[in-house]
């Protein structure tokens, strides 16, 4: 199997790689540089440049707006994206409900919100999980009872990232609670976030910041029209949305990135006389992260090579290989930089909380890191647990 690129590959790296410096806005590339998250109007402008150039919905098919690039083409441009910084597309809209419609959607749903997607003209938020349904999803208890022309929904979904800022949310809710397998009684909504009886409640996370919500339902009407595919079908929908997210979360470029800024930190921050990039420990550990982290790359391009040769299909199990490794590194990463700025780490509120707003201790770019870190415990978790994911190798590739 040969890993290396073409030359042609090669001068499209370059293209892109270009595309990205030349344009990402100054002060997006300064907020991402420094650690911290993009706001929702630098993610629309990046996203707006990067659709006028025909580039925001890369992997989607050329009918509905896609590039028609191979995988290995769309690999080098999400590396790029990662290694640059340049903000990531909305995977909700552009990574998740995207496909379900152009998969299973109606012509009039096509038409209606995929141009829409790729401008980031609608803002999307995901509700599957819920208080007794997040592992076991097939569990969901939200109802959607058929009225003629609507349905009325009634439940609660949690965990639902960025919420707050929604135009419209994708629902698995349960049509046929009468169903012989609780996944046969399930469908796939898409809701307008305007609709009378929606609430949307913030949930604080370890590190104080407002990323992810509650949202509850209290008899929502919702036009038939809005039901994606058939009815009782939505976990299909969901397994296909699902099999398409693992294979970017391993975030190769974005690890390389944060190790360049962990060296730059540990080059200039003082230490028993010198620096922290001194201590031969401490280049150890970024040394062994960094060969963890090449060996995953390689194993990535294999993934992509083997789905090149192949055609778009099931994802690969291997893709769970990258999720784990990809996520641990990640964690990795944030903990080095943790340990960089020593005390500057110093755990404060990201945001304002009923008034209270204690300021960082130490440099700016200290600020995001101990954020970051805490933050990042989470990315073991969604996407999949780690511990599903080495179920899915055990099963589909040991044969266990």
């Amino acid at each position: 199997m040969d890993l290396k690129f073409t030359p042609e590959e090669a001068a499209f790296r370059q293209e892109v790689r270009s595309f990205i410096r030349d344009n990402v806005p100054g002060d997006v590339t300064e907020t991402l540089r420094a650690g911290r998250h993009v706001s929702k109007d630098q993610l629309v402008r990046w996203t707006r440049i990067l659709n006028d150039k025909g580039w925001s919905v890369p992997h989607w098919p050329v009918e509905h707006g896609g590039t028609g690039w191979d995988a290995i083409r769309q690999y080098i441009f999400l590396d790029e994206m990662q290694r640059a910084p340049a903000p990531q597309m909305l995977p909700f809209g552009h990574s998740m409900v995207g496909p379900v419609i152009y998969t299973f959607g109606s012509k009039e749903q096509k038409a209606k919100f995929l141009p829409r997607i790729a401008n980031l003209d609608d803002w999307w938020c995901q509700g599957f999980s819920e208080p007794g349904a997040g592992s076991d999803l097939a569990g969901l208890s939200t109802r959607a009872v058929r009225d003629g022309d609507h349905y009325v929904v009634n439940g609660q979904k949690t965990w639902t990232t960025l919420g707050q800022y929604a135009d419209w949310i994708f629902c698995l809710v349960r049509t046929d609670p009468a169903a012989p397998k609780k996944q046969m009684g399930i469908s796939f909504l898409l809701i307008d976030m305007t609709t009378p009886g929606i609430t949307v409640r913030p949930i604080r996370t370890i590190e104080g910041g407002h990323e992810v919500n509650e949202v509850f339902f209290d008899d929502v009407k919702v036009p038939v029209e809005n039901l994606v595919g058939e009815e009782n079908r939505g976990w299909d929908y969901a397994k296909f949305l699902l099999g398409n997210e693992r294979t970017g979360i391993a975030g190769v470029g974005a690890t390389k990135q944060r190790i360049r800024r962990l060296k730059e930190i540990a080059k200039a921050e003082p230490a028993a006389g010198g620096v922290v990039w001194d201590d031969a420990r401490f280049r150890e550990k970024v040394a062994a992260v960094e060969v963890e982290l090449k060996a995953l790359e390689m194993t990535q391009l294999r993934v992509v090579s083997a789905e090149a040769r192949q055609g778009h299909g099931k994802p690969d199990p291997a893709s769970s290989i990258l999720k784990i490794k990809g996520t641990e590194l990640q964690q990795a990463t944030t903990e080095l930089l943790m340990e960089a700025i020593g005390p500057f780490a110093l755990p404060y509120e990201a945001e304002e909380i009923e008034g209270r707003n204690e300021p960082p201790v130490g440099p700016d770019y200290a600020a995001p890191i101990a954020p970051n870190y805490f933050n990042y415990r989470k990315v073991s978790i969604y996407g999949g647990s780690n511990e599903i994911q080495k179920n899915i190798i055990a099963k589909a590739i040991l044969g266990l």
